[in-house]
Parts: C-alpha cells; sequence; structure tokens
C-alpha cells in the first residue's frame, strides 16, 4: 500500500501510523507516477484538486482553470491528500469512509 501525499501533513501521518506497512511518498521529493495520477484523476476527477489549500490560494487566477494533472504536476502540494493505492484501488482522503474501508 503506498500513500501519496506530504511527510509533514498531519493527515498523512495518521494515515500512515493507523495503516502499518504502508509507505508515505512525499510528494514534494518524488512526483506521483503519472499513470497512477492520470487513473487517480479519472475516479476522483475535479476532487483530485484541493481547492481549500494554502498552496491553491498561492496559484495565479490564470492557472487554476486548467488541467488538473498539470497543475498537480506543477503544484504537488495542490494535489488533496491522501491518496492512497491499495493495489490498484484508490482511495482520496482519510475521512471515516475510507478509514472503514481499510481498516
Amino acid at each position: 500500500m503506498i500513500i501519496y501525499g506530504l511527510k509533514t501533513c498531519d493527515t498523512c501521518r495518521k494515515a500512515a501510523k493507523a495503516l502499518p506497512g504502508a509507505v508515505l511518498r512525499d510528494v514534494r521529493e518524488a512526483a506521483v507516477p503519472q499513470p497512477i495520477l492520470r487513473a487517480a484523476h479519472q475516479q476522483f476527477g475535479a476532487a483530485l484538486v484541493n481547492t481549500r489549500s494554502t498552496t491553491w490560494r498561492t496559484i495565479p487566477e490564470d492557472s487554476r482553470g486548467g488541467d488538473p494533472l498539470e497543475l498537480i504536476a506543477q503544484y504537488p502540494a495542490v494535489m488533496k491528500r491522501p491518496l492512497i493505492d491499495a493495489g490498484g484501488t484508490f482511495y482520496l482522503g482519510w475521512g471515516k469512509d475510507v478509514q472503514a474501508a481499510l481498516l
């Protein structure tokens, strides 16, 4: 199981702690592989971009409406976190529904 997120993100750290054996990959250090990102975008669509984040607010207005995958490639921290790859099944966030499915 791979958790894509930020090592400084409290939610990502909670998910990693709760999922023994899961590997936390910091998206700032190594980008999410394109096939994974495309599959996650296909499943979650616009929800993959965190429009409530500090990073989102720093992105120029004219750049926000572009392709979400390009936006995440340019600003990795704008991706909603964590993105969990559980053997090809993707989960986004660490809400009660995701916790119930994985714990």
